[in-house]
This record gives C-alpha cells, structure tokens and sequence, in this order.
C-alpha cells in the first residue's frame, strides 16, 4: 500500500467523521452558537452533504488508486 492510499483513506475517515457530526447534530437538534449567534440547522445539512460525499470520494478514489498499483506490480 503507498502513500497516496493511505493519505486518501485518512482524508476519507476524517471527512466521514465530520459528516457524523453533522448528522448527530441533526438527528438531535443541537443548538451551536457561533460570536453570539445561532448557527442555522441548514447548514448542517450542507455540512453533511458535503463531508460526506467527499467521504465516498475519497474511498472511490483510494480503491481505484490501490487498483492500478496492483495492476502496475503484476505488469512488471
């Protein structure tokens, strides 16, 4: 396994973890206030589409990377 792999799948668990966060947030109803001010549950929700389709990305990304290493070691 390279570096490029490993890198990516760690950047895919950390996007994934943020996306848990804002799904907990919306399942809950957690109220977070930011200088005062209440940060709308809308943004959660783009939080969560965001993370966690950079999640799956990532993952998509790392397998097919992981793929054309083997292919390339088999080659020669």
């Amino acid at each position: 396994m390279n570096s490029a792999v490993v890198g990516l799948r760690v950047a895919g668990l950390v996007f994934g973890i943020v996306g848990v966060g804002h799904l907990l947030r919306l399942l809950m109803g957690l109220e977070i206030t930011a200088a005062g001010h209440p940060v709308p549950m809308w943004l959660s929700v783009l939080g969560l589409l965001f993370a966690g389709g950079m999640s799956l990305w990532m993952f998509k990304l790392a397998c097919r990377v992981s793929k054309v290493a083997v292919k390339q070691t088999l080659q020669g």
